[in-house]
């Protein structure tokens, strides 16, 4: 009965047999879940933009410190951002099949428990917050506007990924501004990439969820583009790219940052050859690769800074 109790508490897109199901305890499952510590694609994608702009500012090798705390921030910010996105969202994940098992509306937190676990994260991404610079910490600040504003905008507009895309890559700023303590065209330019790059694998996670998506009233823009998506996709793909190499080339990289920038072009091409938007587990497992996209272009930085 335990197992089977268990089973049923479980996330419906979560990964089959990971860590917060295997081996956290039984009271933290709930708040994991929420956090979305079981699966981990969500702070990757905060992470990478972050680690994308503290190499990009670095000469050599980025310092190993504000890696680590940009990855301590990434995963507290990335669970207070689910923690409220799910608060306001509730009713909504209630009524679409792939998150009604989330833990508010599937009863596993109340709301109350929702709101001290969102203060508690955010505790825990402020202590991170203020070991930087003066700037970079009021530039952190100034990013809990779009955080607080981004799970109203599916209600209002069909470009919720856009307000995402500002939000979730706010990273790709601070991480110049940790190193410098200002924001230069080279960090603009990434950011910009970044942007364009999360509107496209955000709008192939989105058509996981279109016809739920349609019958509630929920906007996206995997339901505005259509059967054009793959269109579109080329052009956010590709403005992504070519912001990457500018901001490759503000910065001064070398030149081994643009045969692997080559090799994350070819990732991101594969996606969009090999994207079937019917299919939604096609569609999560292309959203995941966005994961190793993002690895390859830090990758890409590092070896164009000490090459």
């Amino acid at each position: 009965m335990d197992q089977m109790n268990q089973d049923r508490a479980r996330v419906a897109d979560a990964p089959p047999e990971n860590w917060v199901d295997r081996y956290a305890p039984s009271w933290a499952r709930p708040y994991a879940r929420l956090a979305r510590l079981d699966r981990p694609i969500g702070w990757w994608l905060l992470l990478l933009p972050c680690w994308w702009s503290v190499a990009l500012a670095s000469e050599g090798w980025p310092p190993l410190t504000l890696l680590l705390l940009f990855f301590i921030g990434a995963v507290a910010m990335r669970g207070a951002g689910c923690t409220w996105n799910d608060i306001v969202d509730r009713d909504i994940d209630a009524a679409v099949a792939r998150t009604r098992s989330r833990p508010l509306p599937s009863g596993a937190v109340t709301l109350a428990g929702a709101f001290f676990f969102l203060a508690l994260q955010c505790l825990f991404g402020l202590a991170v917050l203020i070991s930087f610079n003066s700037f970079a910490i009021i530039l952190g600040f100034s990013s809990l506007i779009l955080v607080a504003i981004y799970p109203f905008m599916k209600r209002i507009t069909h470009w919720p990924q856009f307000v995402l895309g500002l939000a979730f890559n706010w990273g790709a700023l601070m991480g110049w501004a940790a190193v410098h303590g200002e924001i230069s065209a080279a960090a603009l330019l990434l950011y910009l990439g970044a942007v364009a790059w999360t509107i496209g694998y955000d709008t192939i996670y989105a058509h996981q969820d279109k016809e739920d998506d349609a019958l509630i009233g929920v906007k996206s823009t995997a339901l505005k583009f259509g059967k054009a998506t793959r269109k579109w996709l080329w052009f956010f793909y590709g403005t992504a790219l070519l912001a990457f190499a500018a901001a490759g080339a503000a910065a001064g990289l070398g030149l081994f940052f643009y045969p692997l920038l080559a090799v994350g072009a070819a990732l991101l091409v594969w996606q969009i050859v090999t994207l079937d938007i019917n299919d939604p587990a096609r569609c999560l497992r292309l959203f995941r690769s966005n994961r190793d996209f993002g690895l390859i272009l830090f990758a890409a930085v590092v070896a164009g800074q000490v090459a």
